[in-house]
Parts: structure tokens; C-alpha cells; sequence
């Protein structure tokens, strides 16, 4: 089980849909224009796609589409790393809006999210193959990527030594080319370091200087102050100072404190008054008994902070900014030495290429094994799919240069009858030929990603048939593991499924052509067999011939062709 519900609001001809889906293989049928593809679309939109004000139904502010989805083990993290936790349902919401002006908003779990984290959670949920698929079969990328997957190739690392071995590379080619001006910024900064040097200037040591200097400036005021507070605390000439007071008040108090208690308490407070008062004037007595201006200090200090001045005016900082200044230049001065090594650059550019020639032969090797494995999936796939004695190859390409996806370019070729030379995909003149080779291809990777939900919008496009109906068992047996959705118009992948919903449209009483899209079974599920089978004009041949189908079609195994087995994929990267 994997997607559960989609619901649709005011999406291009849609105006209200709630579906619900069940695991197995489901089809989505209907006459050409009713729609089929809109379920489509809204997936693809729902999972981070391209969003436009043109999928708003017209008349309307906005579309509204809502999916649910089970909750892939490997995609937990990821949820909660984005704030996005599940709170252990086991499903996943995401919703998506865009109004008339083109305006998108997302959702997960009720929480807004970002289209970008939509096409990554995306990537765990569904696999969507289009009627085009084909296309991307031409792009190097896209190739490389298949083959990457189907050898369960991680190309991550190897880029990764790519980017170092070309930053290696980078900094020893500058180097080499800056070597004049690195000496003259290197020399440069030597001088200046050396001059700072010369101070030494310390963290903290401009206030220390401050307010010694402040200190010694003002020596001879200090000391009158302390000796003028000492003499008012206790005086040497016999006159009134506050020691000889706080003794008075305490003799004036003692005598009476038996009769009036509280004057104990105040007796307390004096006592420990006057012996803090006894503390402060043998210290204030000690200061000025001591103190004495310092002229030769002075001086020295008047010189220092000078030099700091001077220094700062010239570099055009504040004093205290030097000693950063200092530790910044003895950085830069690392750095271009550690520039100026071309012997050290230019042995980190062999070990870098040392590193990615490894990765890269490894992959190389594993790209090799892969490809004539894959070729014979795919070729055994056409065989089945009416292109009887057409040849698939995956080849590999040499490059001349290295790149930071490895040492070749794979390149997709396809015979598609006995004798013909591979060629090119794109190169294939027959539609019909591309869309099986498209399907052959889609079919054996399918199950390679970790998507739970595999969509095949149209792929049966140009095949008719006795290779219609191997369509349908294959895309029914692969329901068996995953589920499978298919926009289909073959009647005989249609009635392969175990699920069939029916797309129709009907016009409202203001004239407005709406889709609708509603589950079929037994009897309207065999009238819709029939009209696929015979047009609109449905005669008694062509319902017996739709009941024949669906029932032998629920009875045919597939034969001779086996997916490539399932495998993990690299998980998408956590929001920041």
C-alpha cells in the first residue's frame, strides 16, 4: 500500500474529487478528452512539479490538491529532521495550492514546506512514467543515472573526490601563476608583523595601560584624598574625628541600654561601625604613608601608549583592534607560505587525482559488469513486447578528459528487428517502437527506486494487440510488489487490473464542462471494456467479447520476462 487518498479542488475541469486507492494495479479509462491525465498532473504537483495559474479551473481563486501516503521507513528521518514527524500514524499528508495569479503554498503534515522538500519526500512515494519517457532515454544524464541504478552505483563519493582533485589543482595553477605577487604581499606582511612585533601588544593591555597611566597622572591628588579621609576618621591632633564620635554615641547609649532594650541593638550596629571605620583609616593611612608620584614610570607609560597610538593611526584601527590585527597577519603570512609550497600543491594534486582515478576505475569496472545485464533485461522485454529479434545495447563511451561523473558516457542503442544494426534511440523512426522500447525499459527498472507507487501515464501509446495484452500482465504482476496506476486506452491492460476507475465528462446546468472520475466494477466495468473495445455503439459481440477478456485476462501468467530486482536508492538530503 502506498498512495491512500487524492483529493481535488477546482483543478482544470475537476471541481470536487475524493478518491481512495488500494494496493494491486489500478487504470484510469475514459473517452480521449474526459480527463485521464488530470490524476496525473495533480500527482506530479502535488510531489514539488511546476506549478501554474493555468491549472486553476477557470472562474475560480485557486485549486486545491491533497495527497496521502503511506510512510516509507527510510523517509522517517527525513520527516523529522524537517520538523515534518508523522506523530506515528504511518501516513504522510501533503497539499499543495495555487491561486489564480500562479501563487503556490505546500504543505506537510500541516506543516508549510517548501515545493523543493515536496520533490524530495517525493522521491520515496511515487515513480511517474510518461508517454514521452522515451526523451529522457537520449540524455547522457538521465542514461547514466538508469545504469548507475540498475548497478546500485553511489557516484556521490566520486564527485565529491573530483570537486577536491580540481580544487588541488586550482590552487597549485594560481599559485604557480601569482608566484611574484604572493612574494611581494609575503614581504610585505613580514615588515608589518615585524613593526607590531616590535610593540608586542597584548589582549587586554591597552586598558591596563590606561588606567595605570590615569593612575600615575593623578598620584599626588590621590594622596591628598586619602590622607584628608584619614585625618576625618581618626586625627592626630586631638580634634573631633569619627572614631572619637562612634565612641561618644556608644558611652551615651550604654549606660541606659539596660532599660531601654532596643538601644542593644543599636549598641551592635555602632560596634560594628566603628570597627569597620577603624579598617578604612589604617588602610587609607597606609596608602598616603606610601604613595608617591613616580615621574620615570609616568614617562615610561607616556611612551608605550604613544607607540600604541601611532601604530593604530597608521593601520587605521582603534588601539585595541591590534593585537587581532597581529594575529590575523600571522595567519596570512601561514597561508602564503603554505601557497608559495609548490612542492606541497603539487603533491596534493597527485594525491587528489590518485584518489578519484581509484573511485573512478571502480565505477568504471561496475558500469562494465551492469550494462550487458541490463541489455538483456531490456532486450528480453522487447521480445515480449512484439519487437520479436530487436537487440537493446548499453554502451559505454570513453571519454578523452575525466569528468566528475567518471570516465565514460553511456549511450542507449536498440535494433528493433532481426538483422537491423543498433543505432541511436532517438534515431528509432517508429513511434510504436519507441513507446514499447520506452515501456520495455520502464518495466525492467521499475523497481529499482525505492517508490512504493509506480505511474504509467499512456506508455501503451501506438501498442495494440497481442502485445496490449502482455502490457497488462506485466504491469498486473508487477502490482503484485508495488502499486501500480495506468492511464491506459487498450482495453486488454484494462481489464489485467485489479482496480478500474472510470474518467467521464458532463456539463452543469450553467453549460460547464466538469471531469469526473468514479471506481467501476462487474457490469460497469464490462461496459467500459466494451466501449474501448467497440465504440460508443456497445452491441451484444462486444459485451460478450469484454466479459471474455476480463476472464481470461484474470487467468494469463506472464512468461519468459523478469524485472530487475528491487534496489535501494540514495535517500534525499535533510531541509536546513
Amino acid at each position: 500500500m502506498a498512495l491512500r487518498h487524492l483529493s481535488l479542488l477546482d483543478f482544470v475541469i475537476v471541481s470536487r474529487l475524493d478518491l481512495g486507492f488500494d494496493a494491486g494495479f489500478s487504470v484510469l479509462t475514459g473517452e480521449t478528452g474526459a480527463g485521464k491525465s488530470i490524476l496525473v498532473d495533480a500527482l506530479q504537483l502535488v510531489l514539488g512539479g511546476r506549478g501554474d495559474a493555468l491549472w486553476v479551473r477557470q472562474g475560480q481563486p485557486r485549486c486545491d490538491i491533497g495527497a496521502e501516503f503511506d510512510v516509507p521507513t527510510d523517509a522517517r528521518a527525513w520527516l523529522e529532521a524537517g520538523g515534518f514527524a508523522d506523530e506515528g500514524v504511518g501516513t504522510v499528508l501533503m497539499r499543495r495550492t495555487i491561486d489564480a495569479s500562479g501563487k503556490s503554498r505546500a504543505w506537510i503534515n500541516g506543516t508549510p514546506a517548501t515545493v523543493t522538500q515536496l520533490r524530495e519526500l517525493g522521491q520515496w512515494l511515487v515513480d511517474i512514467h510518461g508517454q514521452h519517457a522515451w526523451q529522457s532515454l537520449t540524455r547522457p544524464a538521465a542514461v547514466r543515472q538508469l545504469l548507475d541504478a540498475y548497478a546500485d552505483i553511489d557516484t556521490s563519493k566520486l564527485t565529491l573526490a573530483w570537486q577536491n582533485w580540481q580544487q588541488a589543482l586550482s590552487a597549485w595553477q594560481q599559485a604557480q601563476a601569482a608566484q611574484q605577487t604572493l612574494a611581494s604581499e609575503r614581504e610585505r606582511l613580514l615588515w608589518q608583523i615585524s613593526e607590531l612585533e616590535s610593540l608586542n601588544p597584548r589582549d587586554h593591555e591597552w586598558e591596563t595601560l590606561n588606567q595605570e597611566h590615569s593612575r600615575l597622572s593623578n598620584a599626588q591628588g590621590l594622596i591628598d584624598a586619602a590622607q584628608a579621609a584619614s585625618a576625618a576618621l581618626q586625627s592626630d591632633d586631638g580634634q573631633t574625628d569619627a572614631l572619637s564620635a562612634l565612641a561618644q554615641a556608644q558611652e551615651a547609649l550604654q549606660a541606659l541600654a539596660q532599660i531601654e532594650p532596643e538601644f542593644t541593638a543599636q549598641l551592635e550596629l555602632l560596634q560594628t561601625c566603628e570597627a569597620q571605620v577603624q579598617d578604612v583609616a589604617r588602610s587609607l593611612y597606609a596608602y598616603w604613608r606610601r604613595a608617591e608620584p613616580d615621574p620615570a614610570q609616568l614617562a615610561e607609560l607616556d611612551q608605550r601608549i604613544g607607540q600604541w597610538v601611532g601604530l593604530a593611526r597608521r593601520y587605521r584601527r582603534t588601539p585595541e583592534e591590534l593585537p587581532a590585527l597581529l594575529a590575523g597577519w600571522r595567519t596570512e603570512l601561514a597561508r602564503l607560505d603554505a601557497a608559495t609550497d609548490l612542492t606541497q600543491l603539487h603533491a596534493a594534486v597527485e594525491r587528489a587525482q590518485a584518489d578519484y582515478a581509484q573511485k573512478a576505475r571502480e565505477i568504471s569496472t561496475r558500469r562494465s559488469t551492469a550494462a550487458p545485464r541490463l541489455a538483456a533485461a531490456v532486450t528480453a522485454a522487447m521480445q515480449e513486447l512484439g519487437m520479436a529479434g530487436g537487440v537493446f545495447e548499453a554502451q559505454l563511451e570513453r571519454l578523452q578528459e575525466p569528468t566528475a561523473h567518471g570516465l565514460e558516457n553511456i549511450h542507449f542503442l536498440v535494433s528493433a528487428h532481426t538483422g537491423s544494426a543498433p543505432r541511436a534511440i532517438d534515431r528509432v523512426a517508429s513511434g510504436g517502437e519507441l513507446s514499447r522500447l520506452a515501456l520495455a525499459i520502464a518495466v525492467t527498472t521499475s523497481t529499482l527506486g525505492p517508490a512504493a507507487t509506480l505511474v504509467f501515464d499512456e506508455v501503451d501509446s501506438g501498442v495494440g494487440g497481442a502485445v496490449a495484452e502482455t502490457v497488462g500482465r506485466l504491469l498486473h504482476r508487477l502490482g503484485k510488489d508495488r502499486q501500480v496506476l495506468c492511464v491506459t486506452h487498450l482495453p486488454q491492460v484494462a481489464a489485467r487490473a485489479d482496480h478500474h476507475f472510470l474518467v467521464h465528462k458532463e456539463s452543469d446546468a450553467s453549460g460547464t464542462t466538469l471531469s469526473h472520475v468514479i471506481p467501476i466494477a462487474i457490469e460497469a466495468r464490462t461496459q467500459e471494456i466494451a466501449r474501448m473495445l467497440g465504440g460508443e455503439r456497445i452491441s451484444a459481440t462486444t459485451l460478450a467479447h469484454a466479459r471474455e477478456l476480463l476472464d481470461h485476462e484474470r487467468h494469463t501468467p506472464v512468461k519468459g520476462f523478469t524485472p530487475a530486482r528491487t534496489r535501494k536508492s540514495p535517500a534525499p538530503k535533510a531541509p536546513a
